[in-house]
């Protein structure tokens, strides 16, 4: 229990990167993760024994191809003369040997199907008090030192970035969801329910784009996913979602065609309401735009250069005018968010989790990357429930504008679908069977 404690208070504040002391390259969170590592693998040794199992086998594949893909681009590099940032070279350097323990070390061990699932609980139960911590941080209850918890007109908490806070909101709401949705007990169902809350008040805060989208689009993701579910609960005698799924997908065609003269009307009334959740000006979000865009192309080119064999670890695109500007301009808070300072040498990302990749890896590297996160989604999908697809599917979009294999959190979400076993049609048919009969229970008791 303590190891499971550790992990997931590592795992909550591994985001907090504005409580690390000055000058140390390690904050609480790390911390617990490091503490946790050391001691699994003290673990392990003393057990002696060590299982390949098919989902660790999965990530032991990927970090080699990892590995050798940014070893081939950092001689990439040395052979091209392209010269790196020793600052964040060194950074990412120490960075994924720590995420690849934590990646494999989760699913070491008896049952790590359990454990992991007792890990999400953890998450769930104590992300809300820590969210509302630094919610009331934000909103003068009480104040930490050297903590900045606004960036302008965002809430970032104790991260030095909102996307940081973003993230980890987004994957405790849905993470809250799945919990809800396996689990047999009312009571547990409501809690789970409940700890989703304030992540996803706290995450609208953080005035993430990406958020936004995921906000708008978790519904109708989340229904689909439910969909599928309960067209697998079809018996002899339909019962009432088993109906209902039947009716929805059988009507579908005919939906479609019935609205598609007021499709026009929809589209209006969409974009009307992104506008409204949408947190900045539309000359602001067409200067952001053509800023990612302009990143990307970079990137692409940067990539093509090495021969698409990458360039090893670290940043390698040039920091725009533009933010070079802003930053002079800010001389209030010249620190107010961690990034590359102008060096001599490239050193600014794309933001973009497959490009990023693409530039210090190559094609290898992506590759491999794809072929675990399709492998990670086959295996939550056919666990035959909606959260944890959904959840990738949250993570998936994120990844567009976000460097993902940094967050520890991402790890233990993969970690948990690539355990995620599939549920029997017979095992979903007699939980469904048992809440309709608890129903009538009730339902008897208030009668009589």
């Amino acid at each position: 229990m303590i190891l499971d404690l550790l992990f997931a208070f590592g795992l909550l504040l591994t985001p907090a990167s504005q409580l690390r002391l000055a000058g140390v390259p390690i904050g609480p969170g790390e911390f617990c993760l490091i503490v946790w590592v050391i001691l699994v693998l003290g673990r392990e040794a003393a057990r002696a024994r060590l299982t390949l199992a098919p989902a660790l086998s999965r990530l032991l594949v990927f970090w080699s191809l990892f590995t050798v893909a940014q070893c081939i681009g950092t001689l990439t590099a040395k052979f091209m003369g392209d010269e790196h940032d020793p600052v964040w070279f060194m950074h990412d350097v120490m960075a994924y040997p720590l995420l690849a323990a934590i990646s494999c070390l989760s699913l070491v061990g008896p049952h790590p199907e359990l454990r992991l699932r007792r890990v999400a609980w953890l998450l769930c139960g104590f992300g809300t008090p820590v969210v509302v911590a630094q919610l009331a941080d934000a909103w003068g209850w009480y104040d930490l030192p050297s903590v900045e918890p606004l960036w302008w007109d965002q809430f970032r908490g104790w991260s030095s970035n909102p996307h940081q806070l973003a993230v980890l909101c987004m994957v405790l709401g849905f993470l809250s969801l799945h919990l809800a949705e396996t689990t047999t007990r009312p009571g547990a169902r409501i809690g789970a329910v409940a700890c989703a809350i304030v992540p996803v008040y706290a995450g609208r805060q953080t005035g993430s784009d990406s958020f936004t989208l995921i906000l708008v689009l978790a519904g109708p993701i989340f229904l689909a996913f439910k969909c599928r579910t309960w067209l697998f609960l079809r018996e002899r005698k339909i019962g009432v979602r088993s109906g209902a799924a039947w009716i929805l997908a059988l009507a579908l065609p005919g939906i479609v065609i019935s609205i598609a003269p007021l499709a026009y009307s929809i589209t209006v009334e969409a974009r009307d309401f992104a506008k409204s959740m949408a947190r900045e000006k539309p000359e602001n979000t067409k200067e952001k735009t053509e800023l990612r865009f302009a990143l990307w192309e970079q990137a692409i080119r940067r990539g093509v250069e090495s021969a698409m064999l990458g360039l090893g670890p670290g940043p390698h695109l040039e920091i725009p005018q533009s933010i070079v500007s802003s930053r002079k301009m800010d001389v209030v808070h010249p620190d107010f968010v961690e990034h590359p300072k102008p060096s001599f040498v490239p050193n600014f990302e794309a933001h973009n989790t497959m490009l990023d990749l693409f530039t210090q890896g190559g094609l290898l590297i992506v590759l491999s990357f794809v072929w675990l996160i399709a492998a990670t989604f086959r295996s939550a999908y056919q666990t035959r429930d909606a959260g944890l697809p959904s959840l990738l599917c949250g993570l998936c979009i994120y990844a567009v504008a976000t460097f993902l294999l940094r967050h520890p959190i991402f790890w233990f979400v993969i970690a948990l679908c690539l355990v995620a076993e599939p549920r029997p049609v017979d095992q979903l048919r007699s939980i469904a069977a048992g809440r309709v009969q608890r129903g009538h229970a009730h339902l008897a008791n208030a009668l009589s």
